[in-house]
């Protein structure tokens, strides 16, 4: 047993600076929701009250606890105060004396507080801030707004002062087009007091220098605090037969120390799709005397990640790959779970993550506007197999470069690439979120229009900072502690050149990755997805609402209108209403009332991003990775995500599952000619069977043919070609549906429903589905086609298919479960009644 004495802080108070009314506090959490459980503020979340609430930025906040403390801990050589998150701008004081002065939420504190302390009662205080008086001024200082056109400083009622840039704290606490302004201030992540003598460990990293099948070496690099000279042993191990033990003396102070290990035949972790995420569990033990002073874990995955740019005949690739095995990236981009992200529970993070893994993702890109999500996130992603492209918490902003902040952010980084770095998902740290393209120094008609609010001077004090910390900076602090991880300078970039050819733009598509966005924000058609396809498409998006049961948390049924007070301020796209109305009018007939609006806006979103991520995985191996905008939300809110602020899958969720299969069918049409694609990410070749149907509408077969197809592993093949004319079926274009299927040995490997014109345009009947309770499950049939069929249940949960079609004559058997966690193939969970069943007949006026 390690002899650390360790203990979590808890029962904590707080109140208001100069008051005298301490309440309960919940630690870790924030002001917030402290109010909020003491009813001392209406839900945040509600109608408009998030205007109501912006005094609570503007206070200055107090916590304080009593520790009580025996003997034994003050006999220890070191009695150390923890904080592994403080929000943001904080001081602390043991027993009345100011220890430590906090200034960045990102960061962890650590201070020798034993001259402080005593033997019984300790009083320890945290005082607040107000981050916005705080930093009020720096604008005025400086002389001049930094770019920050997310921060909704007119909402927090400070005017034109953004002042997210100057504080390191989650960007999104100051409002973006899908989030709140809820700037917290808090205790965030958990207390300590640790008490020890002699030497401690104080990091375990497990360096993986080579990984193959073959073999793995690997380092163990430790860092041991000792307070004197002191002969110590240190023990490796894992939960097989490792065991490497060396003797070592350390000096006084921190020292590292590298023991290199060798594993033969390792079993290697692999993304989800691919093979086992296998886990290895490796433990430090500090020894004196054969006693253990000290224990470590480390529980990581052993694999080989890199992201390979090499130039080819169409620009230069982008694309990760695994264990020597090139990856095409499915996914989505994390935003933090929560506006107060403390109140994210782990069986809430693992809803995330197993949805990820159910909807046969293997990659998450965690966003530089959020936070450096919390340890469970990650250990998810190693559990499930899910891949993370990791930002630094840099987006949509520029920011000071001061050596105050400079200094704040190299520590910060410091902090969490040696925190994040044994996580075996972490594939890409990537500087920041879209500063690059939205600046773009080296072009001067492109960007956001940033460059010209700026004089000459300004404009060279703001890019010297940018150059700085994305190009030295960070990239350095990368290569010190994690140098077998690649490092991206921003997201969207072509490459590091110095010159014009840097930025990203929806046209520059041969090299690098892309945000495109020219579908949604540049009012292009859904078709436009199908013309604009990158190297690795790492974000695009489209809005939709959530369910009407979601919009009823904060919004009453007379308020349930598109441009009603509440629906308005729960939407944070200026333009999002008028969007979605206008690409709703493209595609599909009108709905016929508001709830059917709200769920054609599903199908819409769903739609659009289908035809986005067909396009890149067709593309396949031009395009190696499709990360959609967005897989969550912080607040019940219209927004880019696929599943809601209370984790209900939309129908794009659905579509997802689908499109991201590991074999996929995908049909093309393209003016006069069809094209079927098979999509393969298996890593082995397949034998398998295609066949093609045309239907009419009512379910009379016109065409039929079926051939055998060679399908090539970890790759796209056309296997099907034809001009629609020859099929003749022109003029009933309005009125058919083309069945393609693909079966390897009888087994349905894939289906897909394809119909040739828009939905608007076509000759919809009453389908009259029919719903059958069978052995743990629903069987439907329809008896005209049946498109978008939605299935809901009083309970929450998912259904193992929905947003599907229905062919006249052909049965679909659907299972239920009431949770997508440690479940990832929907096995027959729960017995399901009261399924009610719609599809775009109801939704739309006739």
């Amino acid at each position: 047993m390690s002899n650390v004495r360790m203990t979590s802080i808890q029962n904590w108070y707080f109140k208001t600076a100069g008051a005298n009314d301490w309440k309960l506090a919940t630690v870790p959490g924030c002001v917030h929701t402290d109010l909020l459980k003491h009813e001392m503020i209406p839900d945040p979340f509600v109608g408009e009250n998030e205007l109501d609430l912006q005094w609570v930025d503007k206070q200055d906040w107090e916590y304080k606890t009593t520790i009580s403390l025996s003997a034994e801990w003050l006999q220890e050589e070191r009695v150390e105060l923890i904080f592994e998150g403080l929000d943001t701008y904080a001081d602390v004081y043991v027993n009345g004396e100011k220890v430590l002065q906090a200034d960045n939420m990102f960061r962890s504190w650590k201070v020798d507080v034993k001259s402080y302390l005593k033997i019984g009662e300790n009083q320890l205080l945290v005082y607040f801030h107000s981050p916005i008086n705080h930093d009020i001024d720096k604008p005025d200082q400086l002389g001049y707004n930094l770019p920050a056109d997310n921060d909704h400083s007119e909402d927090g009622g400070v005017g034109q002062q953004k002042l997210s840039v100057f504080a390191r704290k989650a960007p999104y606490h100051y409002g973006w087009d899908w989030g709140p302004r809820f700037v917290t201030s808090g205790i965030w992540k958990g207390v300590y007091l640790e008490a020890w003598s002699g030497a401690k460990l104080t990091d375990f990293h497990i360096q993986q220098q080579a990984v193959s099948s073959e073999k793995a070496e690997i380092n163990a690099v430790l860092e041991i605090e000792a307070t004197k000279e002191i002969e110590v042993a240190i023990v490796i191990s894992d939960q097989h037969d490792l065991n490497i033990k060396k003797a070592c003396k350390l000096a006084k102070g921190s020292q590292v120390i590298e023991i290199p290990i060798l594993i033969e035949n390792p079993q290697l972790w692999w993304s989800n799709g691919l093979g086992k995420p296998y886990l290895y569990c490796f433990q430090a033990d500090l020894k004196l005397n054969e006693r253990i002073k000290h224990t470590s874990v480390v529980k990581t995955g052993l694999r080989s990640i890199s992201l390979v740019r090499e130039d080819d005949q169409h620009g230069q690739s982008f694309y990760f790959e695994l264990n020597g095995v090139p990856i095409f990236a499915k996914g989505a981009n994390h935003i933090p779970n929560d506006s107060f992200q403390t109140r994210t529970t782990r069986e809430e993070y693992e809803h995330d993550i197993a949805t990820a893994a159910a909807s046969n993702m293997n990659m998450l890109r965690v966003w530089g506007g959020g936070i450096y999500e919390y340890d469970m996130f990650y250990e998810l992603c190693d559990e499930y197999g899910i891949l993370v492209w990791q930002d630094f918490m840099f987006a949509c902003s520029m920011y000071p470069g001061d050596s105050s902040f400079m200094n704040s952010v190299k520590k910060e980084a410091i902090d969490n690439v040696k925190r994040l770095r044994n996580y075996a998902c972490i594939a890409l740290w990537c500087g920041n979120n879209e500063m690059d393209a939205a600046w773009s120094q080296y072009e001067e008609k492109a960007g956001w229009g940033w460059k010209q609010r700026y004089n000459a001077s300004q404009r060279k004090k703001i890019w010297k900072a940018y150059d700085e910390v994305f190009h030295h900076l960070l990239p350095s602090i990368v290569e010190e502690y994690d140098p077998n991880t690649d490092y991206w300078p921003s997201s969207p970039m072509r490459e590091l050149s110095h010159d014009k050819n840097q930025h990203a733009t929806f046209d520059t598509v041969e090299k690098g990755d892309i945000h495109y966005w020219d579908v949604w924000h540049g009012l292009k058609p859904i078709e436009a997805y199908k013309e604009k396809v990158g190297r690795f498409m790492s974000e695009y998006g489209f809005q939709s609402f959530p369910e009407k049961k979601t919009v009823l948390t904060y919004a009453k049924e007379e308020e349930l209108a598109l441009e009603s007070d509440v629906m308005l301020h729960h939407q944070k796209n200026g333009a999002g209403n008028r969007l979605i109305k206008n690409y709703m009018e493209m595609y599909y007939k009108k709905p016929k009332d508001f709830p059917s609006f709200l769920h054609l806006s599903h199908i819409l979103q769903a739609d659009a991003i289908r035809s986005a991520v067909e396009a890149h995985r067709l593309n396949m191996p031009y395009c190696m990775g499709t990360l959609y905008w967005q897989l969550n939300d912080c607040w019940p809110v219209a927004s880019w995500s696929s599943m809601d602020y209370y984790g209900r899958w939309k129908a794009l969720q659905y579509v997802i599952k689908n499109r991201f299969k590991t074999t996929a069918l995908i049909v093309d049409q393209k003016d006069d000619s069809l094209s079927v694609y098979v999509v393969s990410d298996q890593l082995q070749d397949q034998e398998v069977q295609l066949s093609l149907h045309i239907y009419d509408l009512n379910g009379q077969p016109i065409f039929q043919e079926t051939q055998a197809v060679f399908v090539r592993q970890n790759t796209s093949t056309v296997i099907y070609e034809t001009d629609i004319q020859s099929l003749g079926i022109a003029e009933e274009s309005n009125n058919i549906v083309l069945f393609a299927q693909l079966t390897v040995n009888g087994n349905v490997i894939d289906s897909v429903e394809h119909v040739m014109v828009k939905p608007k345009d076509l000759v919809l009947q009453d389908p009259q589905i029919q719903l059958t309770y069978v052995d743990g499950g629903i069987e439907l049939e329809s008896q005209s086609f049946a498109m978008n069929v939605w299935l809901e249940t009083d309970k929450e949960g998912c259904f193992e298919d929905n947003n599907f079609s229905l062919i006249p004559g052909i049965k679909k058997y659907i299972t239920y479960t009431d949770s997508v966690r440690r479940n990832i193939h929907f096995t027959k969970t729960q017995e399901i009644t009261n399924v009610n069943v719609s599809s775009m007949y109801d939704y739309i006026v006739q």
